[in-house]
């Protein structure tokens, strides 16, 4: 059985280092782990939410993601890995920032789990899921930034993002290197959704409403039963 579960970084750092260790595998096999670089000064940092995705029979870690709260003194990764390329990133960003802003980041998955739509799909709705209920509320957090590779922005966007094409060329970048492509992507309202299509929009909202559920997803390779574990215990 697969679980999609979430929590605070700080108060579960052994599952961080798994959720770490996986991801740092998975960089390596693509050849990108020493141009991504090996800062995981999130872990400790109060305002990181990690979501990963596990096998509930034997524990592995299988993917991943984090929700990263900007504030005065963190701000958003997409932020240093790309102000050098161009500095209206920041700008940009503190100007979501005065209703406060997270960045949806580091999403992984596992080959084991590939073509499931559970590194991305499933991962993607409860990210947004959680940011729009708990995050928000507790934490007054409005919009969710998120850098994206080509075959993931249409999975974001239907989850309500859209292309910030005020920066970059039309919002893309060459990230991690000159032979990849990001995209800086923004959900501007994590509440109301409004750029996000029905259906997910609605599968979203239901994962707000019932944070604790079993359910079966359909994705390109068939049906997988995932357990949603998506309460975040710190402030709930």
């Amino acid at each position: 059985m697969i679980r999609i579960r979430a929590f605070r970084a700080i108060d579960d750092l052994a599952s961080c280092e798994r959720y770490i260790e996986g991801h740092r595998s998975l960089l390596e096999s693509y050849g990108l782990a020493s141009i991504v670089g090996n800062d995981y000064s999130w872990k400790n940092n109060p305002g990181t939410y990690v979501i990963i995705v596990e096998n509930t029979e034997t524990g592995k870690t299988l993917g991943g993601t984090r929700i990263q709260i900007r504030d005065d003194n963190h701000p958003l990764p997409l932020e240093d890995c790309l102000k050098d390329m161009d500095e209206t990133i920041v700008q940009t960003v503190q100007e979501f920032s005065k209703e406060g802003t997270a960045e949806f980041c580091g999403l992984w998955n596992s080959r084991e789990v590939a073509g499931l739509g559970i590194g991305s799909v499933f991962l993607v709705r409860a990210g947004v899921a959680r940011a729009g209920v708990a995050i928000a509320k507790y934490l007054n957090v409005k919009s969710l930034f998120a850098l994206c590779a080509s075959y993931t922005l249409p999975i974001a966007q239907k989850a309500g993002f859209v292309v910030v094409s005020e920066v970059g060329e039309e919002g893309a970048f060459p990230y991690p290197n000159d032979s990849y492509r990001a995209i800086v992507a923004v959900n501007k309202n994590i509440i109301d959704l409004e750029n996000a299509i029905e259906n997910e929009k609605d599968a979203i909202i239901d994962l707000r409403k019932n944070p604790m559920q079993e359910r079966t997803e359909v994705g390109p390779r068939g049906e997988t039963k995932i357990i949603y574990d998506l309460k975040i215990h710190s402030f709930e």
